[in-house]
């Protein structure tokens, strides 16, 4: 009998990837895609009654309220998302004996440290999202065994919306972009991702508990733009600028580098460099 697996929060660039990544492998896996409109994750109701007449091994957590900055300003709906939306989740999961795989994401931690951060480190989120995405985690372990959480960074995609697909489409409509060189991160690509959340469904992987994920290396965001324009071969100018000089409603992280050492131990896994894989992605979409 196959794996069984939801996915929530379908029309997400990470679940976009995924149902990508699905068809071209042909895994011994079945997915059950789910948008908003066919499962609200807030609404415990729903997921009892969804739970109740399908089985599912794992639940890949998708669904999130991302907008960073429009939290500040809508923290109600991002707390119902992000916090009781994971609550329900774990509950339902724990009763149906369901192993979470739920993302989670580098705005939990404060971006002081000149070290990258491993899981083990103090969180203190500086938005709303950031608080929201760790109570998350934290219901998630208060109210499951079985889960993994995966923090992780800067994701960027051929789907949705993201930092690369911005740029490419600022390039065609100006001459010259201003662009933050002082927040240092690393751009991960969903398809990186997608293929070690694979890898922990097939090995059946019971080593529960928080992970980090990114590609390797770190850069900062003029940096990533700078790259992104050259395998693209575009011309648009940048130009460097702080964080002040772009002022914006959530506070980032200045560092927010993550170590990977722990998934890379636990799955035996080499993690791409983001330049390698950023070109890869840009000329695929090129060709």
């Amino acid at each position: 009998m196959k794996t069984q697996v939801l996915v929530t929060g379908a029309n997400g660039q990470l679940a976009k990837t995924l149902r990508d990544r699905y068809i071209k492998n042909n895994l011994a896996l079945d997915f059950l895609f789910v948008s908003k409109a066919e499962l609200d994750i807030t609404n415990k109701a729903q997921l009892k009654d969804l739970f109740n007449h399908h089985h599912f091994d794992y639940c890949i957590n998708c669904a999130a309220y991302t907008a960073v900055d429009k939290a500040e300003s809508d923290n109600e709906t991002a707390y119902s998302v992000n916090v009781n939306g994971s609550k329900y989740l774990a509950e339902v999961c724990q009763l149906h004996q369901t192993t979470l795989i739920h993302i989670s994401t580098d705005f939990v931690f404060d971006g002081t440290s000149k070290f990258p951060y491993k899981e083990t480190d103090t969180t203190k989120p500086l938005s709303v999202y950031g608080i929201t995405k760790l109570k998350g985690e934290q219901a998630i372990i208060k109210n499951l065994e079985k889960y993994f959480i995966i923090r992780t960074s800067w994701l960027y995609s051929e789907y949705g919306h993201n930092f690369m697909k911005t740029m490419l489409r600022l390039a065609q409509e100006k001459d010259q972009l201003h662009v933050v060189s002082d927040q240092i991160g690393t751009p991960t690509y969903t398809g990186d991702l997608i293929e070690v959340i694979f890898k922990l469904i097939i090995s059946r992987n019971e080593n529960y508990g928080i992970y980090h994920f990114s590609n390797s290396g770190e850069t900062n965001w003029f940096d990533f733009a700078k790259a992104i324009f050259e395998y693209s071969h575009i011309k648009t100018e940048l130009k460097p600028i702080p964080t002040e000089a772009y002022p914006t409603s959530a506070k980032r992280p200045q560092y927010s580098v993550l170590d990977t050492t722990k998934i890379k131990s636990t799955l035996d896994i080499c993690i791409p460099n983001w330049k390698d894989t950023l070109k890869v992605v840009l000329s695929n979409r090129l060709n």
